[in-house]
């Protein structure tokens, strides 16, 4: 445990500017979200800027992919917030039906088999069918949250979950932790919507 200890006040001394900035404004986006708040997406944009850089700095190359695929989404959060005002309110929050949910997971199963195949046999990728789960889920997510779909917190539940402890078995502790802190806050806003749905349809 001491040795697990040390490994996370060494990687967080690690840490560089930018990174530190780029987790800071992640932390700050899914708060923001929670709140409903239309910076999450400003928050959000900033943190998935840096992380592409990052990412492409280090050769991690699907991953800075997917970051500016979330700073698209960003946009179009922002976007879909704003524009989806009605009479000066805010865009309510929905709940979509199963059979919605169930074909997005079995194209998300699908595309997770299909690069998981293609990332264990061409590449040295770790957890290539977790990662390619995770990430179409991601995803799938991102765009739930644009439309403020209650659903969107199960969702990332699952899928922080499960990075928390592929971060945890690549020696990614600080990361790891990172994570943990997300599940801890995706209660929080499933409960703040959940609240906001149901007053939204009193």
């Amino acid at each position: 445990m001491q040795a697990v200890i040390a490994n996370l006040f060494a990687q967080a001394e690690a840490l560089s500017v930018a990174e530190t900035l780029a987790v800071l404004f992640a932390v700050g986006y899914l708060i923001l979200a929670i709140q409903q708040n239309i910076w999450c997406w400003f928050s959000a944009a900033a943190s998935t800027a840096i992380f592409s850089w990052l990412f492409f700095d280090v050769r991690l190359y699907m991953e800075a992919l997917l970051n500016v695929f979330y700073f698209v989404m960003a946009i179009y959060g922002w976007h879909s917030w704003h524009f989806g005002r009605r009479n000066g309110l805010d865009l309510i929050v929905s709940i979509w039906p199963w059979r919605i949910h169930g074909i997005a997971i079995a194209v998300i199963v699908l595309l997770s088999g299909i690069s998981g195949l293609l990332l264990q046999a061409r590449t040295d990728a770790a957890f290539p069918y977790v990662d390619s789960l995770t990430s179409w889920g991601a995803v799938w997510a991102t765009f739930l949250v644009a439309r403020k779909v209650l659903e969107n917190w199960w969702y990332w539940f699952a899928i922080d979950a499960s990075m928390m402890f592929v971060f945890w078995a690549k020696g990614l502790e600080l990361t790891a932790v990172l994570y943990l802190a997300y599940l801890v806050l995706i209660p929080i806003g499933l409960r703040s919507w959940t609240h906001a749905y149901r007053e939204s349809n009193a």
